[in-house]
């Protein structure tokens, strides 16, 4: 596994401890089909979530927010839309992002997070 791998495993395994201290049971994680990939997919009593982090060291080029682009929404929609196919719910289903700023990568002790809750439709 790559450096990059690494520290995606390790930022989404923190979005997935702060979204369970929220409230949220996880579903899945790296749910992947032909189309793209879904980081994490998460629920609570109303909306299956489904949610792309983001891990950066800072902010000072542009919020992690900013790197989920038309393309990359369109895929989340695509690849949700399959999984919905095969895992029917009757939950809402909702795009959420997590950005998480790690400014010493992966031994950042307390990254700082922030959630987005309908990030986008």
């Amino acid at each position: 596994m790559g450096r990059n791998n690494l520290a995606g495993a390790w930022g989404e395994a923190k979005a997935a401890e702060y979204l369970r201290k929220k409230g949220y049971k996880l579903v899945a994680a790296g749910y992947r089909c032909r189309f793209g990939e879904i980081d994490l997919i998460v629920a609570d009593r109303h909306f299956l979530v489904f949610v792309e982090v983001k891990l950066r060291k800072t902010a000072d080029f542009a919020a992690a927010r900013e790197f989920v682009d038309r393309r990359k929404q369109d895929r989340l929609r695509i690849t949700a839309s399959i999984y919905l196919s095969e895992n029917p719910t009757t939950l809402q289903p909702r795009f959420d992002v997590i950005e998480l700023y790690a400014p010493a990568g992966v031994q950042t002790a307390h990254p700082e997070i922030t959630h987005i809750e309908e990030a986008f439709q």
